[in-house]
């Protein structure tokens, strides 16, 4: 809206479409935190005499309507890295705006590029975009009177909700809210705190929201941060923070890069490794934290309730449905997004993809599931606040409760296969098959040639930038440099 008032008379408007609302990989919880976000915009754009339009429909018959009322000029819009529907969506509003004679202008919003030809140089030009000061907010002029608008609820668009513990609010003073608290005293041991689940749920930012549905820019979180580097945070902390703001878009590239890999493995080769139809009691067990893996179920069930958790939890959970379970990632990538209410799909695409083996430029991450408890919640204090059955069940066997005997069983109040599943795999069995099978595909001549594309087109640029430098420590290989992707 910037660079809309800078160009005369602003009318805004939000568009609820159908098509995006009834998407597999939409849901409530999604469109509650926007909502939120859209009535305070809607107070804070009436304080300066503009009243925000929702309407509902598609945006071409939107627009359409719109301009034989009012004549419209020109559309201001942020450039977005969306899935299908989204992009299609925005090939036709731009089809519809040349054929009516209008300019529709898409505004850069981070450090993602449009139509980037080659990924050398990338980082520099995201260093530019960040860098660019900060607009002041405009003297905004009304386009035209307007009635008021009401923001639908999820129940009124039909959305399917849930009960949910969510405490993350949409809105921009929100936003700046848990931005501040961040740097304030939130982040101050974030490089140590954001593995655990135990640790990350306050110390790391939970930004991620506010920047998927846009009540922060990527450029108000970074210069915030980078001021707050050595004052009121830790310079270890905000640099362990600020690398990761970088990754966000570098995964968001691959996406605006390569649409297809929301429906096509990112190496071609890997397109059937796994069986298309899924396994539906392994799938359903996965969904509802009833794997017999204690600290995987806690992760699963307190992410369908606080609709967010920790990156390394997020990666776990990807690789046991991958790996241990033997799952094509088609069949459960919406129902995950489903839950995140940070969902981004550049990111979420990628990284589902990256965990699941399925680039041919990242080393296998295959998680043990009783070693990641072990190490992550040793006193088992995640598990017992997510998985009741087992809050009774002793230290020395909350992780491989299945080893309990028939007696401790008893007096723990949780009979395994009863009251909480026995394991749903073996772990070194699932493990086991999982390596035989990638190993057979790396025998494959197209699965190198397809990874070597892979790294053309997406790979980071990071590790090959690195090799002038002198006297650095023994560099990580580009797969490794990957692999510690971790998203605050």
């Amino acid at each position: 809206m910037v660079e809309a008032a800078r160009h005369g008379p602003v009318l805004p408007i939000y568009v609820i479409e159908p098509e995006v609302m009834g998407a597999d990989d939409f849901d409530a919880l999604h469109w509650t935190f926007i909502r939120e976000s859209l009535l305070e915009l809607q107070r804070n754009l009436r304080q300066k005499g503009l009243e925000l339009q929702v309407r509902i429909g598609q945006a071409t018959e939107i627009f359409e309507n719109l301009h034989q009322d009012h004549f419209i000029e020109a559309i201001w819009a942020h450039q977005e890295t969306g899935n299908a529907v989204t992009f299609a969506r925005d090939r036709a509003v731009a089809a519809w705006a040349r054929k009516n004679g209008l300019q529709f202008n898409e505004v850069p919003q981070n450090g993602v590029v449009r139509a980037l030809k080659d990924r050398d140089g990338w980082a520099r030009i995201w260093e530019k975009r960040i860098n660019r000061p900060l607009q002041p907010i405009p003297v905004f002029n009304a386009r035209i009177d307007l009635p008021r608008c009401d923001v639908p609820t999820a129940e009124s668009l039909g959305l399917k909700t849930i009960e949910r513990r969510v405490d993350l609010k949409g809105g921009e003073s929100e936003a700046h809210q848990v931005l501040e608290s961040f740097v304030a005293h939130r982040g101050q041991r974030y490089h140590r705190e954001m593995s655990s689940p135990n640790t990350a749920y306050a110390s790391c930012s939970r930004l991620s929201p506010y920047l998927a549905w846009g009540c922060l820019s990527m450029r108000q979180v970074v210069q915030r941060v980078r001021s707050a580097a050595g004052d009121s945070m830790p310079k270890v902390a905000a640099r362990a923070f600020l690398s990761r703001c970088h990754w966000h878009c570098h995964f968001m590239q691959k996406l605006e890069s390569e649409p297809e890999i929301e429906f096509r493995a990112f190496n071609r080769a890997c397109d059937d490794l796994r069986p298309r139809e899924a396994d539906p009691v392994r799938l359903e067990a996965w969904k509802t934290g009833r794997t017999g893996y204690p600290f995987v179920d806690a992760c699963l069930r307190s992410l369908r309730a606080r609709g967010w958790i920790n990156f390394r939890m997020r990666a776990m959970l990807v690789s046991f449905a991958s790996y241990h379970l033997w799952l094509d990632w088609r069949n459960f990538k919406d129902w995950l997004a489903c839950q995140f209410i940070d969902y981004e799909p550049g990111i979420h695409i990628s990284q589902i993809q990256m965990q699941s083996g399925l680039t041919g430029i990242n080393t296998l991450r295959i998680y043990n599931p009783t070693k990641q408890g072990q190490d992550h919640d040793p006193e088992g204090f995640f598990i017992r606040q997510w998985v009741p059955e087992l809050r009774k069940v002793s230290n020395d066997a909350i992780h491989e409760p299945w080893k309990m005997p028939e007696r401790i069983q008893v007096e723990s109040g949780c009979r395994i296969g009863v009251d909480y599943p026995y394991p749903i795999v073996d772990h070194k069995e699932a493990v086991r098959e999982a390596r035989a099978a990638f190993s057979a595909l790396r025998q494959r001549k197209d699965y190198w040639e397809a990874s070597r594309e892979v790294m053309r087109r997406h790979g980071s640029r990071k590790s090959r930038e690195s090799r002038n430098r002198p006297k650095q420590p023994k560099r990580k290989s580009s797969a490794q440099t990957e692999m510690n992707f971790s998203e605050g």
